[in-house]
């Protein structure tokens, strides 16, 4: 029996093409698979966007998935990858009432525990910023509850392989010597 509870995180190399997200997100929607997460951006890669995708399925569905994506023209390579052959992180970002963190006497000890940092404060309001894992920018959004959470956003993964080398370079590299061989 497959397990379709692992959270696989897909990285796509393409070139900005307008469209693109939407062919790669209706390839997850036909395959009933729901994106728990998505960031897109520049890569190390000049004029290829990088999009890091995370999903909760089997091997065999990501397998398929990841095939279909590279037959986007616009696609340069995809691959998917469990948590343990990453690094990864996301951001999040607390607004909390000021005058409610300024009664609490430990609010500086909640910041260090957390490793949060403060970006903005004013009259009324406090910007809080914490990168990490989905569970630990959960927790410290469970402990700024008690001073009524006015805004909360979480960003989508971004993730690098524990490769050596981004992988879509060793691909490159290959298709640029098949190219050359054919010449």
């Amino acid at each position: 029996m497959e397990n379709d509870n692992i959270l696989f995180t897909v990285t796509v190399y393409s070139e900005n093409q307008v469209g693109l997200l939407n062919q790669v997100s209706i390839i997850f929607t036909r395959r009933n698979l729901n994106i728990w997460s998505l960031s897109v951006s520049a890569s190390a890669i000049e004029g290829v966007h990088k999009f890091t995708i995370a999903c909760r399925t089997s091997r065999e569905k990501i397998d398929a998935v990841v095939k279909q994506i590279e037959k986007r023209i616009d696609v340069i390579k995809a691959f998917y990858y469990t948590n343990d052959e990453i690094i990864y992180q996301e951001i999040a970002l607390y607004k909390v009432p000021t005058d409610r963190l300024l009664d609490c006497a430990d609010f500086e000890d909640l910041i260090r525990r957390h490793n949060a940092q403060i970006l903005e404060i004013n009259r009324t309001f406090t910007v809080i910023q914490k990168t990490g894992h989905c569970s630990e920018t959960q927790s410290l959004y469970d402990d700024l509850n008690q001073f009524g959470v006015l805004q909360f956003v979480r960003s989508g993964r971004v993730a690098v392989t524990k490769s050596q080398q981004e992988p879509v370079n060793e691909f490159l590299k290959i298709q640029e010597e098949r190219r050359k061989s054919l010449k």
